[in-house]
């Protein structure tokens, strides 16, 4: 992805994250540790990480370890983007049993 799309990008993820918070179970959440958090991993998964999305596996790719568990949407906003879960899952977020819970 080109440096000049990732604005574009965290902006987008923004407005995802948003979204997916507002449709979760009671429209309770926190989008502060999301909102915030978001640029840092755009750079990282779309700028600077070893990811093959079509290679999801690869035992190759970096990993990355988020301990802010307020930021979970930020997470799953970006794997989204990648194609590495479905969009449509967001719906799930912070539903018993969903892997979004």
């Amino acid at each position: 992805m080109n440096r000049k799309d990732l604005p574009a990008l965290c902006k987008q993820l923004r407005r995802d994250i948003i979204n997916m918070i507002m449709i979760a179970n009671g429209a309770s959440g926190h989008p502060g540790g999301s909102l915030s958090v978001i640029d840092m991993l755009v750079a990282l998964y779309f700028g600077k990480m070893n990811l093959d999305p079509c290679e999801p596996v690869n035992p190759q790719r970096d990993r990355l370890v988020l301990s802010k568990g307020h930021a979970a949407p930020a997470l799953y906003a970006c794997l989204g983007e990648l194609g590495l879960i479905e969009k449509e899952e967001y719906t799930t977020f912070r539903q018993l049993h969903s892997r979004l819970q």
